[in-house]
């Protein structure tokens, strides 16, 4: 009786309660994520037009809250170049010696995007199977150069690996197969140029490899291309064998017997121009400014940055995609990575637009962050607002999709002061909060790092989406965007009510040398992705870590490291395979074209 009395007297009270509930508040930043990561928009790759689009958007929605030009900037909109992508211009090849035939590009031959721009002129040629070398430090033995003297010849090498293989092997020499690392082993070993064929055992038989996006501006040293089935064919031709031919070569490798090695040919010559186009586009990172409510006089370092990058990955074209194979192609929507974090800035200027503030307010959209953090590292290169002038930078990247209400502050290491400002806000947000010191993340944030401006990022973790066109809006927690905005509002706010500007910390990186297993090679190093510098040009070194230690800097060049030469980070990136954890390596960098040397020792990082 009590339990049906007690309902009903709810009952009769609910239409009361109903007209006393406050309507629902409808999300901040549900309509920017929406808009930005819509078909319509293409994905925003750098330089296209949904890049366009999406600055566009951008802007009208800075104008409505009343956000301004930068003072002395032309709009909102501020441009930097890059390299969108590589074409073939006419690369051909010539064999001579027993065989008088050209070959023109497209059915025959194709520069790899890597390539040199280059001309070799009647080169002998030795076949050098797979093309593989295996360091040392892997414990297996696989060298396709073991017997062979390339030096100043060109190489035909096969693509992939061997097929027959036992599977461990196979894990093994896949990882040595990339083109890249091939073109680097045979300019190791003194080539002139690589020739790649696809065999009549491999997939894609015969077939030329398509030219890829590249990140990388600059060359890889040496003239590389593919060849097509019958190039490779006719130069096997020439030995008058009908039992030596481009299988019968492949079937003698395909167990990978290391045993088993290439040979010259010593009757065929080739020529062969190379001709690599890196097309330029433009990219824009989008600026806008809130000016201090009464001046700011006494105030260190008026200026508080706060930004996110707007661009993705198109349709996938640049290189990154992580599609499955029925969505290659489709738009990559981005809807996390990173319309969340673009909304939560626009958020963020129509929140702060309506409060004083004793500090300017600079709101930064990136492009070119999936390049390599192409746009903000060319801002910081060249300022519209004097770093040393910048209190703070605060980050937001991939804040979308929170799970158990777990937010990540990054970088809190980069001062004193994040500690106490976030675990302030927090009283009131109630984020169940992971808090990382380390301020060398994969984002913009580590741009401004760099610079020596106090930073963090805001980031809500990965998923299965990420990098994939399944990316998309109807799968945001926009309950909770909404509170990262009020969060970061409050840290804000606090930021701009101190007269004195936050100090700067440069953050060790823990390393270990210990050399146990499950750990990989750490150097420190902190490449430079936007230059098209021969070598590696570095962006900075990790405080504390290897590269520091052995007196390396911002602005060095790398161009050689144990005996390999650096022609750029694909380069370094293999070469680090060579080094050992604890074990002195000869370093050779350029500053200020001068020609140095170093001894760098790698330590080990989880």
């Amino acid at each position: 009786m009590k339990r049906a009395l007690v309902l009903a007297t709810l009952l009769g009270l609910a239409p009361a309660l109903y007209a006393q509930a406050p309507a629902a508040v409808a999300s901040r930043t549900k309509t920017h994520v929406t808009t930005l990561a819509s078909d319509a928009f293409e994905g925003r790759l750098s330089g296209s037009a949904g890049e366009q689009r999406a600055s566009d958007y951008i802007i009208s929605e800075l104008q409505r809250v009343g956000a301004k030009p930068l003072p002395g900037q032309d709009g909102y909109r501020v441009p930097f170049e890059f390299t969108a992508g590589s074409r073939d211009g006419g690369s051909w090849v010539r064999l001579g010696g027993r065989v008088m035939q050209r070959f023109e590009q497209r059915a025959d031959i194709q520069a790899l995007s890597f390539s040199d721009n280059a001309d070799v002129s009647d080169a002998p040629v030795v076949f050098a199977g797979y093309g593989i070398v295996v360091p040392d430090s892997q414990g297996f033995a696989y060298d396709s150069y073991a017997t062979l003297d390339v030096k100043d010849k060109v190489v035909l090498v096969l693509r992939y690996f061997p097929e027959d293989a036992e599977a461990k092997t196979k894990g093994i020499l896949s990882r040595y197969s990339d083109l890249r690392y091939k073109a680097m082993a045979a300019r190791q070993h003194g080539a002139r140029a690589i020739l790649i064929v696809a065999g009549p055992n491999s997939p894609n038989a015969g077939e030329i490899v398509p030219m890829s996006f590249d990140t990388a501006l600059a060359g890889s040293g040496i003239a590389a291309a593919s060849i097509s089935g019958a190039v490779a064919d006719a130069m096997f031709a020439t030995f008058g064998d009908p039992g030596k031919t481009l299988k019968a070569a492949q079937t003698a490798l395909d167990d990978a017997n290391p045993h088993a090695a290439g040979f010259e040919m010593p009757n065929v010559t080739v020529t062969i121009h190379t001709d690599v186009v890196r097309e330029k586009k433009t990219g824009h990172n989008i600026l806008a400014y809130l000016p201090a409510s009464s001046g700011t006089t006494g105030v260190q370092k008026p200026w508080i940055g706060i930004g996110a990058h707007y661009d993705h990955l198109g349709r996938g074209e640049v290189g990154n995609s992580l599609a499955e194979k029925g969505d290659i192609g489709k738009v990559h929507h981005g809807a996390d990575d990173n319309a969340s974090g673009t909304s939560a800035v626009l958020a963020l200027a129509e929140s702060l637009a309506s409060q004083p503030r004793k500090r300017n307010l600079l709101f930064q959209f990136w492009s070119g962050e999936e390049l390599g953090l192409v746009g903000s590292s060319a801002y910081v290169a060249h300022p519209a607002v004097p770093l040393d002038q910048m209190a703070a930078y605060l980050n937001f990247d991939m804040v979308g999709r929170m799970q158990d209400n777990k937010l990540s502050v990054q970088a809190t290491g980069s001062s004193p002061v994040w500690s106490r400002l976030v675990e302030q806000a927090n009283i009131s947000a109630g984020f169940d909060l992971q808090v990382q010191p380390d301020p060398y993340q994969p984002t913009d944030v580590a741009s401004f790092n760099q610079a020596s401006v106090p930073c963090i990022n805001f980031f809500t973790g990965t998923h299965v989406d990420y990098h994939k066109p399944t990316d998309t809006a109807d799968k945001i927690n926009f309950e909770d965007l909404d509170r990262i905005v009020d969060f970061a509002a409050a840290i804000v706010k606090r930021l701009g009510d101190t007269p004195e500007a936050p100090t700067f910390t440069k953050v060790e990186q823990k390393t270990d040398t210990s050399g146990r297993a499950g750990v990989r090679i750490f150097t420190g190093t902190i490449p430079d992705y936007s230059t098209d510098v021969k070598g590696l040009l570095l962006s900075g070194v990790i405080g504390g870590g290897p590269a520091e230690q052995a007196g390396l800097q911002k602005g060095d060049v790398i161009v050689e490291i144990a005996g390999q030469t650096i022609t750029n980070i694909y380069d370094y990136t293999y070469a680090l395979d060579v080094l050992k954890i604890g074990q002195a390596a000869k370093v050779v960098y350029l500053r200020n074209g001068e020609r140095r040397e170093t001894m760098l020792t790698p330590a080990a990082r989880k």
